[in-house]
């Protein structure tokens, strides 16, 4: 059975941080790109950040909204991506999920791609001001 798990969220003050984890198990961990993707409440879901298969030395695209702030990683030992949030905003403030997606090309990752393999069901974070 396919399965995405994500795990890290809550609350925190604005200019916080937090660190989502993604673990996954039923497919071939390493062949897949990871995308975070989040959904605040009233509005269309959104790609933040995204980070290549494990063969392509991990290739990471971000959003313009989490640039700078945000850091995509992944470990392929554990099956598991991580989504480092730092100086986190009230307009960060949504469930954050993360997906999979298998390219043929090992470079590829799209933060814009929501036609994915897998999600995961997500974890609500929430800053306050």
């Amino acid at each position: 059975e396919v399965q995405l798990v994500e795990s890290g969220g809550g609350l925190v003050q604005a200019g916080g941080s937090l660190r989502l984890s993604c673990a996954a198990s039923g497919f071939t961990f390493d062949n897949y790109a990871i995308t975070w993707f989040r959904q605040a409440p009233g509005k269309e879901r959104e790609g933040v950040a995204c980070i290549a298969n494990g063969s392509s030395g991990g290739r990471t695209v971000y959003a313009g909204s989490v640039k700078g702030r945000f850091t995509i990683s992944r470990d392929n030992t554990k099956n598991t991506v991580y989504l480092q949030m730092n100086s986190l905003k009230p307009e960060d403030t949504a469930v954050y999920y993360c997906a999979a997606k298998y390219y043929t090309d090992s470079l590829i990752c799209r933060t814009s791609d929501y036609d994915v393999d897998y999600w995961g069901k997500g974890t609500p974070v929430t800053v306050s001001s």
